[in-house]
């Protein structure tokens, strides 16, 4: 039932669901806690109440790139597991398959929207080559962990420890 009547006052569940989907994509999308009481006629407090209610974890968010690597799957379901906002795990098939379905300037719109939505998470593990890693870490002005998984090319698929790859997470989430 949408509305519930609590003492002399009856509320609706569906408005109540609405305000706080509102106030958390004005949240999402970067504006403070206090620009968005203002928006929505609340006190700042109850924004801070609201994020505290339903917050999952604290912490940067965290995104994983890595290829080509023996392990994806496993890597993959490690990555959900522990909370990876963002996961691009390949292994060498599936990195030339992802290259070779588009032309070339679909490639390169896919390459650049990679790296803009890659440049939006706070901290980045990338598991590569030499050479991929550095060329990386040039075009993300942050905070890249890198994990290096041999000399630059790689031409086949290379086993990522597991244990490693979790400890280290669990580490950048604190």
């Amino acid at each position: 039932m949408d509305f519930l009547r609590i003492g002399d006052k009856v509320v609706s569940r569906s408005k109540l669901e609405r305000q706080i989907d509102r106030i958390l994509e004005l949240r999402g999308q970067g504006l403070t806690q206090q620009e968005v009481a203002r928006k929505v006629g609340v006190d700042r407090t109850f924004i801070s109440r609201l994020e505290s209610l339903a917050e999952v974890r604290k912490g940067g968010s965290i995104a994983l790139i890595a290829f080509p690597v023996a392990n994806a799957v496993e890597v993959k379901r490690i990555a959900q597991a522990e909370g990876v906002d963002f996961t691009l795990v390949m292994s060498d098939a599936e990195r030339w398959g992802w290259v070779e379905e588009r032309s070339g300037i679909e490639l390169f719109n896919a390459l650049i929207d990679l790296i803009y939505q890659v440049r939006n998470f706070d901290m980045v593990i990338l598991a590569g080559s030499d050479h991929r890693l550095r060329l990386m870490q040039g075009l993300l002005d942050k905070a890249v962990i890198a994990i290096e998984m041999g000399s630059s090319p790689l031409t086949k698929d290379v086993y990522l420890d597991p244990e490693r790859l979790r400890t280290l997470i669990r580490e950048l989430k604190g």
